[in-house]
């Protein structure tokens, strides 16, 4: 039986570690503190980014092809089937814990397979999922509730009597919703910001800034990182409302991540959200912060993760003589079996996203023509018109000079009228003189 004080070789997989997202985070956060402990967390993903590189900055090594990986781990902490199966088929000898992060996605489905020793779940609704939809026993779930880095979280603000700024902090939201912004002018907040990647501000560091704000709208890990800055939080998303997160419903509410029961808990219009701003107090919020700050810890997570892996390991060691190559076959061909649906639907969706990224290739090609097309007319239009103008003007040239020659013809009869008279004058004068 292996020592459970000893450094750990962790392969930690996840479907991305690209743009920064629950998950995500979720996964550097856990192998920076456990690397500080002296364990050996890897990264794995077949899909890299921000996310990874934060991760190798740390000095985490961070893999998407597990063949380059020699160094065999001591346990495998899966994040999403489709990569979990991958390290584990990979690494048969090792064995697996099964996390599962959310209710909906087809991505935290959680696999049967023989070498996964334990199933850990993030909240209580992801616990009811893996033992109401997949059958797995009480026995093999353990919970681990989410987590904030209290070191990276320091700043934390002191709450003024009414609330004056507000923050919406969110991947998912493009621009701060009309709703929240009339809530928030009758109540009287003067500045609403938003931040994400939706809204073209993604915060690569939200310790920065949440402690600037009164009032954040958030949901899950985000709304736990404004709750431990010092913020007053409304859980919410762009279709839900749970409300302000007070002394009364915050143990609550943890246990359901923040997340999409707790999201269900108001209707989201106008006046709910007014009336939850009108719960802002600020002496309960500094008691919830304090609260958040004592129970979710990064630091106790941590604790917990390295009790499951050592418990994964030793429940290798009792039960992997026991387990047969044709049972863990059996599994994997069940896996499969389990997953092609998907896949193939998604092969067809691939295909017919080809099929429409040629039609739409063909179509730019044709609209770029006609607009060569109406460019070399509007050419030409912009000539004609030079044309007509220097026409007008000609026209106007020659009657100018008509006008003119006109104007000399007359003038010249006028004086040749004159010249005449006064000679006619001068003659009649003469023949008056002579007589």
């Amino acid at each position: 039986m292996q020592t459970r004080g000893r450094s750990l070789r962790i392969l930690m997989t996840n479907n991305t570690l690209a743009t920064r997202a629950g998950s995500e985070v979720y996964v550097r956060d856990l192998a920076i503190d456990l690397m500080k402990r002296g364990h050996f967390p890897v990264a794995y993903s077949q899909s890299l980014g921000e996310v990874a590189e934060e991760l190798a900055a740390a000095t985490i090594p961070v893999q998407s092809d597990l063949r380059e990986m020699s160094a065999v781990p001591d346990v495998i902490h899966g994040q999403h089937h489709i990569e979990t199966m991958s390290a584990s088929l990979h690494f048969p000898q090792v064995p697996v814990i099964y996390t599962c992060h959310g209710w909906l996605p087809w991505e935290e489905w959680p696999p049967y397979h023989p070498n996964i020793m334990r199933y850990v779940a993030v909240d209580d609704l992801c616990r009811e999922r893996l033992l109401t939809v997949h059958g797995i026993s009480a026995g093999d779930v353990t919970t681990i509730y989410n987590f904030v880095d209290l070191e990276r979280f320091y700043r934390v603000r002191d709450l003024p009597k009414k609330p004056k700024s507000a923050l919406v902090f969110s991947n998912v939201q493009s621009s701060v919703p009309e709703g929240i912004k009339a809530a928030c002018a009758k109540i009287g907040i003067e500045r609403i910001d938003i931040a994400g990647n939706s809204s073209g501000n993604p915060v690569s560091k939200p310790e920065n800034i949440l402690a600037d704000y009164d009032i954040v709208f958030a949901k899950a890990r985000a709304a736990i990182e404004a709750m431990a800055s010092g913020c007053a939080v409304v859980v919410m998303d762009y279709a839900h409302l749970g409300g302000m997160v007070t002394m009364e419903n915050v143990d609550r509410f943890r246990r359901l991540n923040f997340g999409i029961r707790a999201l269900q808990t108001h209707i989201l219009n106008e006046d709910n959200l007014v009336r939850q701003l009108e719960l802002y107090d600020a002496a309960d919020g500094r008691r919830v912060t304090e609260w958040i700050r004592s129970n979710a810890s990064l630091a106790s997570a941590v604790d917990q993760w390295v009790e499951t892996y050592h418990d994964a390991i030793e429940g290798w060691e009792a039960n992997s003589p026991s387990i047969s190559n044709t049972s863990i076959l059996k599994a994997t061909s069940q896996y499969l079996r389990s997953v092609a649906p998907r896949i193939k639907m998604g092969e067809s969706h691939l295909h017919a996203r080809n099929i429409l990224e040629a039609e739409r290739t063909a179509l730019i090609s044709k609209i770029e023509a006609i607009s060569a097309k109406a460019k070399k007319i509007h050419s030409m239009e912009m000539q004609l018109n030079e044309l007509s103008h220097e026409l007008n003007k000609a026209n106007s040239e020659l009657e100018s000079t008509k006008s003119a020659l006109s104007l000399s013809l007359g003038e010249l009869s006028k004086r040749k009228s004159s010249r005449l008279r006064i000679l006619k004058q001068r003659i009649h004068n003469l023949k008056n003189w002579i007589r």
